[in-house]
């Protein structure tokens, strides 16, 4: 028997996408994994239809939005006597590739040096192009971003390699290991908190995996109004703050707020263009 992992699908009000992620988790090919849907106070029928539709999917309906650190946060509080050896936190806002799981677990057996691993992600709505293929952190210059974003998937990103960071759209852990960490930090602003939990698995000497044998499709940012909204990057520039505030030294502060303001002008210029391409 395989281990058993754990998938935790946060749901806000989005019972279409949820149920199209369903759909496809329902055609995983592993033998030993069950799903839980935390649901933030939605108030849309999700759970209803989630229950119908999935009868055996197990629902933790939480009273209001939490967010996504508290919301996933209690989904793993939720499954703790469950005896998961593995969890994967999923947006609900994805496609996933019916053998995405082994990809990910199987590095986390073989090696104790690895404590996070994650997928090849495309995006949805044209699966020949990049949404991440790894992510970057610059602490000097206050630069989060994903390797490969909007480029064509080619062989250099097929490539399995450590990384700065897991995105929170999806990745995979030992249960024991989140455990230990403390979860997601339940201050974040929605973004930032998946930077700052890969931080803090780096800051003890281990390792983040990009495996893009495990693939999934990304419908990005679907529950705040598209990649290009402002809320989402209202919500980015309070996260990326906070993130740097808590993970860098005095020094090299001085040199992101001095980086920041070179870059406003051309941010700025890049957002316009991407909103108008759009």
């Amino acid at each position: 028997m395989n281990p058993l992992v754990y998938i935790i699908v946060l749901n806000w009000n989005g019972k279409d996408i949820t149920l199209e992620c369903l759909d496809s988790l329902s055609k995983l090919n592993y033998n030993n994994y069950k799903i839980l849907v935390v649901d933030n106070g939605s108030t849309d029928g999700s759970t209803e239809l989630i229950n119908i539709k999935y009868p055996t999917v197990e629902i933790l309906k939480l009273d209001s939005n939490s967010g996504y650190a508290a919301g996933n946060n209690a989904g793993f509080e939720y499954i703790k006597n469950r005896k998961a050896e593995f969890i994967i936190f999923l947006n609900n806002d994805t496609i996933v590739d019916q053998n995405f799981i082994e990809p990910l677990i199987k590095p986390l057996i073989e090696s104790s040096d690895i404590e996070q691993t994650v997928p090849k992600i495309l995006y949805e709505n044209d699966k020949s192009i990049i949404w991440y293929a790894g992510g970057i952190v610059n602490l000097w210059l206050g630069q989060i971003y994903h390797v490969g974003i909007r480029k064509k998937d080619r062989r250099k990103y097929s490539e399995s390699q450590y990384t700065d960071y897991a995105t929170g759209c999806c990745f995979c852990m030992r249960y024991k290991d989140f455990e230990e960490i403390g979860g997601f930090d339940e201050s974040f602003p929605m973004y930032g908190e998946d930077v700052d939990l890969s931080l803090r698995i780096r800051s003890y000497g281990k390792n983040i995996l990009y495996t893009p044998n495990s693939i999934i499709w990304h419908k990005v940012s679907a529950s705040v109004g598209g990649e290009l909204s402002f809320l989402k990057l209202k919500r980015k520039i309070i996260g990326m703050f906070k993130l740097f505030c808590n993970h860098t030294s005095i020094i090299q502060k001085i040199t992101i707020v001095i980086s920041w303001i070179i870059s406003i002008p051309y941010l700025l210029i890049k957002f316009i263009y991407l909103a108008i391409k759009k």
